[in-house]
């Protein structure tokens, strides 16, 4: 059934503030809760953040006291819806736990993203991405079974392998080399702006988590890991946002905005089993309804372009989280020796010797690896490393 939701009819924005205890959400279990409704939270969790975000930058850009006004009333509305969604999370799930649900997050969605999107160049640069989290996730997980004595299979299931992608080591590059080619947004797949746009606020969600969290632990492998990979995420975020079309005004970004929000509720209020979380799916899609509506008027008004121009008319089929194993190996087989030149992808050995990627290894690698040394310290006091190879599962 064809959902557009522009023509639908959304929540007023008077209607939309919600009281302290509304926003106050009852937490799920987390013995119980299925891996891909965590997932699901997470991202939402990120993309609201990317909302609020991108309106303070374009309140700071604007002139106009009546837009930055309405800017300020749209977005405090994705500030409460933030609270409701973030709110679900337990405070009893540990810092290392939390990880685990955010890389399992960043493996299958970017996963899904890959096989999915239309275009052939972003795909390659989501693959390239997608071995980098997943080899993130082995390396948390190792840490966790040191630490705290918890397999990473008690978060993910049977939905996700642990396995080492591209050594987190390898992945460190120069910042030049973080830099993609971006889209033309009036040529390619409306799709794959969107998609663009969801995997930078996800990705950009984690790399937030890190820097805020990744000191609260007081080991200190557990602390230099954090670091590290945190570092590679501040590279994916780089990465992921340079693909998107820097052509577009402030006015259509915010329709791009509120057309992923929308995207995303719908998609997810259509595959959740726990009733309460989709509750706020549905919730949180009616209100965002009325903010794509605002965001196209404001397009239609301010620059006498067609929002249709910019998103589509209709939804594209949703975003799934289901288990990707087999792409994943598919993928690791062919493309774990890549690196970047530049905007492109390339193989680490077809580098001139004196590329700045072996510089920048040598600096910032130096003699002591935590993504390395994380593998020795578990195998030393396990036996051997934390690795988990799933049979493979569709959903």
């Amino acid at each position: 059934m064809s959902f557009n939701p522009l023509e639908e009819k959304g929540m007023p924005l008077e209607k939309q503030l919600r009281t302290w205890s509304e926003l106050n959400s009852s937490t799920y279990s987390k013995s119980a809760v299925h891996p891909y409704s965590q997932a699901r939270i997470i991202l939402m969790n990120g993309i609201e953040v990317e909302a609020a975000l991108f309106q303070h930058q374009f309140a700071r850009h604007a002139i106009d006291p009546d837009l930055t006004r309405q800017l300020a009333m749209v977005r405090r509305i994705e500030q409460q819806q933030q609270k409701a969604v973030n709110w679900l999370v337990p405070g009893k799930a540990s810092i290392l736990e939390a990880t685990i649900g955010y890389e399992q997050v960043a493996v299958d969605l970017t996963a899904f993203l890959a096989r999915t999107v239309p275009d052939p160049y972003v795909k390659d640069v989501f693959d390239f991405g997608l071995l980098e989290d997943f080899d993130h996730l082995y390396r948390y997980a190792n840490l966790m079974e040191t630490l705290e004595g918890k397999e990473a299979e008690s978060i993910v299931r049977d939905y996700t392998d642990v396995l080492p992608g591209r050594p987190t080591k390898k992945e460190h590059r120069h910042p030049y080399d973080d830099v993609r080619k971006p889209i033309d947004r009036k040529k390619s797949d409306p799709l794959t702006s969107l998609y663009c746009l969801l995997l930078m606020a996800g990705e950009q969600q984690t790399m937030n988590f890190y820097m805020n969290m990744g000191n609260r632990l007081t080991d200190p492998l557990g602390r230099a890991l954090y670091l590290e990979i945190a570092e590679i995420e501040e590279q994916h975020v780089t990465q992921y946002e340079s693909l998107l079309d820097p052509k577009a005004s402030w006015f259509e970004m915010m329709l791009l905005h509120e057309y992923v929000e929308c995207y995303l509720y719908w998609s997810f209020m259509n595959q959740e089993p726990n009733e309460y979380i989709k509750h706020i799916w549905e919730t949180h899609l009616d209100m965002e309804i009325e903010h794509l509506k605002i965001a196209a008027d404001l397009l239609k008004r301010r620059e006498d372009k067609d929002p249709t121009s910019v998103v589509p008319k209709e939804m594209p089929d949703p975003v799934v989280f289901e288990s990707n194993i087999e792409y994943v190996r598919g993928i690791l087989k062919e493309q774990v020796d890549l690196t970047a030149n530049e905007a492109d992808l390339v193989p680490v050995s077809k580098l001139p010797k004196d590329h700045r990627y072996f510089s920048y290894q040598e600096k910032v690698n130096g003699d002591w690896v935590p993504s390395e040394v994380v593998i020795e310290e578990n195998s030393k006091k396990n036996g051997a490393d934390y690795q988990l190879k799933q049979n493979p599962k569709k959903k």
